[in-house]
Order: structure tokens, then sequence, then C-alpha cells
């Protein structure tokens, strides 16, 4: 595919990282020459210096004819502007990021009037996220599949958790209807088998019904970890939209910000939220605040060591929750070595939800990808295929298939009727198929097979 990515920031360069495989043709429009040459250096695309809204880059890029046209510039009327100009000059399909609360409340009419295939916002994404986790506190991350039938949690193995040590071969026996689906060990992403052992420290990532993992999630939590109280240090746009989600919680929410217009525009709009102006990032402002006594912490400013460094704080006052937004995706290696827990990386949820539009323009005689997420720090992959009768995975028992290494067929989903397949199953027209696999660029279920 012939894809036109305006923007090459830090959701611009993880694009041309990802989709600059061989079967694609990247081309990159940035106005920073110098930021250009170094992702022109680093991938395999081509590029243009320039404004991704402007005509003449356009009419130079090739827009005319190309698959996809992807706007990620930090303004959002240029992104807007940019799809709807590409649209016009012959672009099958455009995506454009847009972040503002007030072009989020109208996604459907620019979409609708506007010919903005996709339109993404990251921070309300990732909000989202956020607020799943504080609502299961000793879950570390959530995704959804199958229409919210399904959920993929991932939570990690302390000493006193009952998973601890546990032979996987006991796993459902105990549990019911779970399976685990990967394992992060040291750094290390296991597909596991029945053979494999939970160990302490573990992440472990469990696929099943969601109202089976609710009953799950009753069993093996800890009362205390219910969060009543939440304590935020930054009032940015994340910060924003998880206070409307977080608005009927009925929690206890303190937010810290620097900025005294940004700090009074939050007060204003939230009247249950106490609102303080300051430095969040300060350990002895955060102990006059009373860190201590609240039962989650986020870190949403906008420098990731700030938020890496209060975090830690954190984590020494004994706060029992806690969620650190990080950009920079090598600043995560560090998180194996101190500990931490839920990260944010909104730069990757606006990268996985494009990388999912363009593997669903795949090969979809075959099958359709429904959903797609990075799991195991981006180590493995979670997908969701719609099988068509013309796949060679179908009327076989799944024993029979000849399937590629460390890969897991982890679900079915037939008719709103979930499985957990064993080799005696087969796969059917229609089915919705979830996978759990060390490989990428995955977008159609015949790749699982070798």
């Amino acid at each position: 595919m012939k894809i036109i990515i305006a923007g090459g920031g830090k959701v611009g360069s993880v694009l041309c990282e990802e989709l600059s495989t061989g079967e694609n043709d990247i081309i990159l429009i940035e106005k920073d020459e110098t930021r250009l040459e170094n992702l022109i250096n680093m991938n395999d695309i081509s590029g243009i210096v320039g404004n991704g809204a402007s005509y003449d880059i356009q009419q130079e890029a090739g827009v005319s004819n190309c698959d996809i046209f992807v706007a990620v510039t930090p303004q959002d009327e240029v992104n807007i502007m940019a799809c709807i100009l590409a649209k016009s000059l012959g672009a099958r399909y455009t995506i454009a990021r847009v972040r503002n609360p007030e072009y989020s409340n109208h996604f459907q009419y620019v979409r609708e009037s506007l010919g903005v295939n996709l339109m993404i916002n990251p921070e309300l994404e990732s909000a989202r996220s956020i607020a799943r986790i504080i609502k299961y506190p000793t879950v570390l991350s959530i995704q959804t599949f199958g229409d919210n039938q399904v959920e993929l949690i991932e939570i990690e193995v302390t000493e006193r958790s009952p998973l601890a040590n546990l032979p996987l071969n006991d796993f459902r026996p105990k549990y019911g209807d779970i399976l685990v689906g990967a394992i992060r060990r040291q750094g290390e992403t296991i597909i596991p088998s029945g053979q494999n052992q939970i160990r302490v420290g573990d992440h472990v990532y469990l696929i099943g019904g969601a109202t089976t993992l609710r009953k799950f999630y009753r069993k093996v939590r800890s009362k205390k970890n219910q969060v009543q109280s939440v304590l935020i240090i930054g009032g940015g746009r994340l910060t924003y939209y998880l206070l409307e989600l977080l608005e009927e919680s009925r929690m206890d929410i303190k937010v810290i910000e620097h900025n005294r217009e940004v700090a009074e525009g939050l007060g204003a709009g939230f009247s249950n939220v106490e609102v303080i102006l300051g430095d969040g990032t300060d350990q002895e402002f955060l102990q006059q605040e009373g860190i201590e006594n609240y039962d989650a912490f986020i870190s949403l400013t906008g420098v990731d060591e700030e938020n890496i460094i209060a975090s830690l704080y954190a984590a020494q006052q004994k706060v029992g929750k806690i969620v650190t937004k990080v950009n920079r995706e090598l600043l995560l290696k560090i998180f194996d070595t101190i500990g931490m827990e839920s990260i944010v990386t909104p730069k990757r949820v606006i990268a996985n939800t494009i990388l999912h539009f363009v593997r669903s323009l795949g090969n979809t005689s075959v099958s359709d990808v429904e959903a797609l997420y990075r799991i195991a720090d981006n180590q493995a992959e979670a997908i969701q295929f719609k099988v068509k009768a013309t796949s060679r995975v179908t009327n076989k028992p799944i024993e029979q298939l000849k399937t590629r290494d460390d890969l897991l067929i982890a679900y079915i989903i037939r008719d709103k009727k979930l499985i957990i397949p064993s080799g005696q199953d087969i796969i059917k027209p229609n089915d919705r198929i979830i996978i759990i696999t060390k490989e990428k660029y995955f977008d159609d279920i015949d790749d699982i097979l070798k």
C-alpha cells in the first residue's frame, strides 16, 4: 500500500517504524528538514520537506493515488484540513489525529460531512484506559474484544498472589474458562503451554469472557486495593478527559497543576474536583498535600522524567495504585528494574489504532482484522480476525493446523458464544478468532499457518 504520513513527531516516527515493511511504500511529509532526514535514515521510507496541508506538497507526494493519508502534526486544524484536501485529491482513506475536546465532541459530523475516515484522540483513548485501570486497581492494563464480550488483562504476580508458583495445567481447573495468553518475565515474552509455571514477578496476560474475568478478579483482589481517592499531577488534556470519565465515580479527586490558567479552568469545569495550584513534582509539596493518604497516584505532566520521578516517590510513600504517562518508549525499559506498574503511552495508543486500520485493509478476501493490540512491552500482538469461507484455517480440527511457533489461538467467538478452543475444535466461517503471537504484521488469519 502507498501510505503518506504528514507529521514526523512522536506519533509519525512510530508509524514510520511500524509501517515501513516491504509491502508498504511510505512517504513522510515533515516541515523540519533535519527530523525528516533522521527518520529517512532510520527507516525504509522517502520524504518531502513541507506542510502536509499544502496543495502543492500533497501533489508532489502523489496523494491522488495513495491508499491511506495520515495527518499527525501537532495542530488539529492542520490535520483536519490536510485530510479534507487529501480526500478531494483522491486518497482512498484519510486518518487525522484530533486532540482538542471541542473537536472530539463532533467526530461524527466531521467524518460524515468532511470525508475524514478515521479521527483519533490519543488523550481520550488513554483516559479511557486509565479509568478502566483505576476501576480494577490490581490490573495493569485491559484490552477488549468481540464488542466487549472478551477481555485481555495484565496483572503482576506478587509473593502474596494465589497465582504464585501455580502450574498452568492447574490454572483452568481452579479458575474456570480463563486462558493465560502470554507471560512477560524479566524482559522476555513467553507464549506459554501447560508445562509452564507462573512465577513471582511475572506479568501475566489473561484472556476470558468479561463476566468470568470479573469473578476471577474478585477472587484474587484485595479489598484494600479498591480506589476511593486519587491524586493527579498535571492538568492537561488527558487529565480533562479522565476527570470527565471519573465524574460519576464518587471518588475523592485532587489535581495539582502549576499553570494558574489551566488550574482555574479545571476548577471551573469540575466542581467536585479539588484543584491545587503548585508543583506536583516537588516532593515536599506532595507531602504537604498528603500523598501517602491517597489510594491512587496518576502522573500526567508533559515531561516523562518528571512523571517517572514523581511515580517513584509515590511508590516510596506506599500509594497502592500508580499510573504513569511516558511517551519516550526507550524509557520504558527502566520499568523492568524499578518495579513500576501501569504505564500509559498516548502515542502508542494512536499508533496501534492506525496499525489496526491499515491491517484491516489487507487481505479482506480471507479475513478482516477487527482488533489489534500490542502487549508485553510491544513484544507480542493480540489480534481479532473475522474468518471468511475462503480461509485455509476453516473446517479442520485446530490440532491439524500447522501454525507458526510462539502463537496461541486463544479464543473463538461464534454467534456470541465464547469458546476456549481445544485441538478438536473447528474454526468455521464467520467465527471471530483471537490469536496471540510474537510475530508481527499479520493482516489475515492465514498468516498463522507455516
